[in-house]
């Protein structure tokens, strides 16, 4: 089966027939709202089922597993997810989108058994589950190579050193149009796109790129890493950042740009399987889920989800358009599932 196809247009459909039910605002808008929904079979009725099931007390058997966070790590756990209930049909595993941060509040809140990042925790978010009561073990799922991407009429941008991506996207800066990055580009106004502030793609590139700053103002954001997509393609005079597998799936309408490492050169590095494989693009990052120990030792449907989707991140991450991690993480990440389910 080709996941690449089940997550990318789907999402706007699951969106528009949850908001249809739930009308504007609802109690967890500032954090995962309508987003949540927009998993593999995610439904007002299931995702409220979720809710109830990953409570004080555990999912008590229920069979349903709550699973929130990034837009980027999403493909890799809807494939995971439609596998598994190939083989586990009465155990529902629907995952939301409400984007790392959006994810992890939802996490300290205890609503949810998983949480799905594409940055590590930040250290506020741990003092945040420890004041909860909240123990979870870190696991590391694959690698993603943060993709910057521009409209495939774009025919100047050839490489884009990380001074010129923090000029075109930090907010503050005085470049306007394409002619204020080089001289020799286009007299034509940059068109912005990228993820939203709830996003670890977003905290990512603030790190990495803009020194801890933020994006510009008048860039346009989603959490939605599918209206990046289209709104790039969409604008000939458009730039905008989202996870590898967003690019590899929409190649015929978006041009990647070559990055030039920060140590310096005048060669640019495309993101692709073998420079995210190496690391040798310099946005290169590795992707995680987060899960609540007490999920594991209490919830035998977590715990076999949990086994699932280690035994299979890899190669579902291959499937969707990311690269596996080394075997030895896999490895390592069932000692750490073991120490927790036989404390």
């Amino acid at each position: 089966m080709n996941f690449k196809k089940v997550w990318m247009v789907p999402t706007f459909a699951t969106l528009a027939v949850f908001a249809s039910a739930c009308g504007g605002g609802g109690e967890e808008s500032s954090g995962s709202g309508s987003e949540e929904s927009s998993g593999s079979g995610s439904g007002s009725e299931e995702s409220s089922g979720s809710e109830e099931s990953s409570g004080e007390e555990g999912n008590g058997g229920s069979g349903d597993i709550a699973i929130d966070g990034s837009s980027t790590v999403f493909p890799i756990m809807e494939a995971v997810s439609e596998e598994f209930q190939q083989e586990h049909g009465n155990i529902e595993a629907p995952v939301g989108v409400s984007g790392s941060g959006g994810g992890f509040e939802r996490f300290i809140a205890g609503e949810t058994d998983l949480s799905n990042a594409s940055r590590p925790i930040e250290q506020e978010e741990e003092d945040a589950l420890e004041e909860a009561g909240i123990e979870y073990t870190e696991l590391e799922l694959a690698y993603d190579g943060l993709t910057v991407a521009v409209n495939p009429e774009n025919d100047f941008v050839d490489n884009l050193t990380f001074e010129e991506l923090s000029q075109i996207f930090a907010d503050g800066s005085d470049a306007q149009n394409w002619s204020d990055i080089r001289d020799s580009w286009p007299d034509e106004p940059i068109d912005i796109y990228a993820p939203g502030t709830d996003s670890g793609t977003y905290d990512f590139f603030s790190e990495e790129v803009l020194e801890e700053g933020d994006v510009s103002r008048e860039a346009q954001l989603s959490e939605d890493d599918n209206v990046l997509v289209n709104g790039v393609a969409g604008s000939q005079n458009a730039i905008g950042f989202f996870g590898y597998a967003y690019y590899a799936e929409n190649q015929d309408s978006l041009k990647a740009v070559p990055i030039v490492p920060q140590e310096g050169g005048d060669e640019g590095i495309e993101p692709s399987q073998e420079t995210i494989n190496d690391q040798s693009y310099p946005l290169s990052r590795p992707l995680f889920t987060y899960v609540k120990n007490e999920s594991l030792q209490e919830n035998e449907d977590v715990v076999e989800y949990v086994r699932f989707l280690n035994d299979n991140a890899g190669d579902l991450a291959e499937e969707v358009g990311y690269v596996a991690a080394p075997e030895e993480v896999y490895e390592e990440n069932t000692q750490k599932i073991d120490e927790v389910v036989n404390e």
